[in-house]
């Protein structure tokens, strides 16, 4: 019989760990914070989880390598900061392939965590760095223990098959009956796709010069999303400039204002601003303009405006009390909620790049907290397949009714992959996907602003009914 935990939870051991990348190009530049992205590697994993009795099976997760977000020194480029995540990822590959003990998903990823933040600090990566490895791993193992058990995620969640102890990484936790509240999730199957407007996005499509249109059928600016898609939810990037800022959300706002319908929103401020003092000066001005009166009254909360240098350094409690603040680049480890509680945040934010276990944990603490403490769905490029889908999987899970989603805009469909594997996900995923009759490419389906997860949440998988074209993956390897 397979080994269990005393929870119930399935133990097994990890047999096989291989990790790939594939190249990604933007379609249009991404700029947030202080990078302009245009392109960048995808990383890939693949894992096989074999049990006492002999039974296996393989897990996939992918995330893009995204650069000046995990490690924003200016010191750093692209390629510095790509290797910096594949040694991540090299780091947690070897320490769980190393660990010939048989433990269930969660305890796989406990049994390395300190140690690896440890070995990273020691290597030069910080701990959202040395995040990264493990969180991708961790998807993989949670993939393979979906297919081993036939069921889809909501269900391994629910049940706890994952083996969480909230005490072990969150002893704040201690005593929260984290089964009870597990079993109780109620997953959404449809969700609000939060549009993202970067700093150099074309509000107007008179904005976008006649000669560097791209003429693929997708939108080029924010009045061309919200008329191709129906967004109602955006989120907004400022860049640490008052003055700038100020002049940038009011042309945002007159697009938004446009529409009688309501619209919802939220400011990110990708660490622009140096303490809360510069992003309240910011706040009052907005609030004192009456072309922002709307939008203002729109705004749900800001993330992460300040540098994580000082973010944690002071108290935020007047500003949250007003708008709430949430924690996003500083989320680096388990003990960073209940730290920037007490400072006055109000809320973290999910991204599968920092972790399942993570999210699901802060999930957990928002509901013993109870009084407006909140997590909210982020994205950081999240392409299409594997990425997409295991992120939409878990924040659907948790319940949360809306989340960014900005891969699609920035990345054309599927991007380089093969048309097989676009072919293949479009199959099993008809309902989230769609196929322009025009370019014959395969691309996220936005409909009335949100998503359709049936077939997602149905998955007897992490979210995933096919996989990646593996045949066309570089393995990976460090240039460094």
């Amino acid at each position: 019989m397979t080994a269990r935990s005393q929870n119930g939870a399935p133990a097994f051991r990890l047999a096989e760990i291989r990790l790939f990348e594939r190249p990604v190009t933007l379609r249009l530049p991404f700029r947030f914070g202080v990078v302009t992205l245009t392109e960048a590697p995808q990383a890939f994993t693949r894992l096989r989880i074999e049990t006492s009795d002999g039974r296996s099976a393989w897990g996939a997760s992918a995330e893009l390598m995204a650069p000046k977000w995990f490690d924003k020194n200016p010191a750093l480029s692209n390629e510095q900061n790509f290797d910096q995540l594949r040694l991540s990822l090299r780091h947690a590959a070897d320490a769980y392939a190393a660990d010939t003990a048989a433990r269930t998903a969660f305890g796989h990823s406990a049994a390395h965590h300190a140690a690896l933040v440890r070995q990273g600090a020691q290597t030069g990566l910080n701990a959202l760095v040395a995040s990264y490895g493990p969180a991708l791993l961790d998807r993989a193992v949670i993939d393979a223990l979906c297919r081993l058990r036939g069921l889809p995620f909501d269900a391994v969640l629910g049940r706890n098959l994952l083996g969480i102890r909230a005490e072990v990484l969150t002893p704040d936790l201690a005593g929260f009956g984290l089964d009870a509240w597990l079993s109780d999730l109620v997953p959404h199957r449809r969700i609000a796709a939060r549009h993202t407007v970067g700093l150099i996005d074309p509000l107007r499509e008179s904005d976008v010069a006649a000669g560097s249109r791209l003429n693929d059928g997708l939108p080029e600016s924010l009045e061309g999303a919200i008329a191709q898609y129906g967004h109602r939810w955006f989120k907004l990037k400022v860049g640490g400039n008052a003055e700038a800022d100020l002049a940038r959300l009011q042309g945002i706002a007159a697009v938004l204002d446009q529409s009688a319908d309501p619209y919802y929103v939220s400011l990110d401020g990708n660490e622009q601003y140096d303490d809360v003092d510069g992003i309240a000066v910011l706040w009052r001005t907005m609030q004192a303009d009456p072309k922002l009166r709307r939008l203002c009254a729109a705004i749900q909360y800001i993330e992460q405006p300040i540098k994580r240098a000082a973010a944690l350094q002071k108290s935020v409690q007047a500003l949250s009390a007003e708008t709430p603040l949430i924690v996003d680049e500083s989320d680096a480890d388990y003990d960073v909620f209940p730290q920037a509680r007490s400072l006055g945040y109000r809320g973290i934010s999910s991204k599968t790049c920092k972790g399942v276990y993570r999210a699901v944990l802060n999930a957990a603490r928002c509901v013993r907290w109870g009084n407006g403490y909140f997590i909210t769905g982020e994205d950081l490029t999240c392409q299409a397949g594997l990425a997409v889908q295991q992120d939409l999987a878990l924040v659907a899970t948790l319940g949360l009714s809306h989340v960014e989603r900005n891969g699609h805009h920035y990345v054309d469909g599927f991007g380089t992959a093969p048309q097989i594997e676009q072919d293949a996900f479009f199959a099993a995923h008809p309902d989230l996907y769609s196929r322009d009759p025009k370019y014959g490419r395969v691309r996220l389906a936005i409909r009335n602003g949100s998503l359709d997860l049936r077939s997602v949440m149905a998955a007897v998988s992490f979210a995933a009914e096919a996989e990646p074209d593996w045949g066309s993956l570089a393995p990976m390897t460090l240039n460094s």
